[in-house]
């Protein structure tokens, strides 16, 4: 039987079931990634899914953690876990704890290697912005040190 795609259902079997080549997945990321890997312009894949923990994954999450870490596997890479902690008054180690334990439960069996934890701390990265990055921050950190969280449009003001 097929479904009403024509698609084989489990009552018939299928060409599916006999061993195929795998077909290169074709999209506009991967194509990006593939462009920046031929011309040297990368030496490796390094994807990232950085939730902020103030709450539980959701079905967005999941989308996020399969392509990146899809794409870390798909290229050799790894991809990082890092907790965006913009918010600490709204984060809690209950939702830490959950978020690895998701993202371990999804990745279980197809992407385990490409695990990586970020640790917590200054990335290689500022040290190359060479002090561009405090010009983005002072504005914030003077807010905030006159007790003004930003919203979002004053935010734009400054990046």
């Amino acid at each position: 039987m097929t479904g009403p795609t024509g698609a084989p259902t489990p009552d018939r079997p299928s060409d599916l079931d006999q061993e195929q080549p795998a077909q290169e997945r074709q999209d506009f990321l991967r194509e990006m990634v593939r462009q920046d890997l031929a011309s040297g312009r990368v030496d490796g894949v390094v994807t990232r899914f950085p939730p902020e923990p103030n709450g539980y994954l959701h079905i967005g999450h999941a989308k996020s953690i399969c392509l990146n870490f899809g794409i870390a596997r798909e290229f050799g890479g790894r991809c990082n876990l890092r907790m965006d902690d913009t918010n600490p008054a709204t984060e809690d180690v209950e939702y830490v704890d959950s978020i690895v334990e998701d993202v371990n439960w999804l990745i279980a069996g197809w992407a385990d290697h490409c695990f990586s934890l970020k640790p917590v701390g200054a990335l290689p990265e500022r040290r190359e912005l060479d002090g561009r990055l405090d010009y983005f921050i002072a504005p914030v950190m003077a807010a905030q040190s006159h007790g003004r969280e930003l919203e979002p449009f004053y935010a734009s003001d400054y990046f």
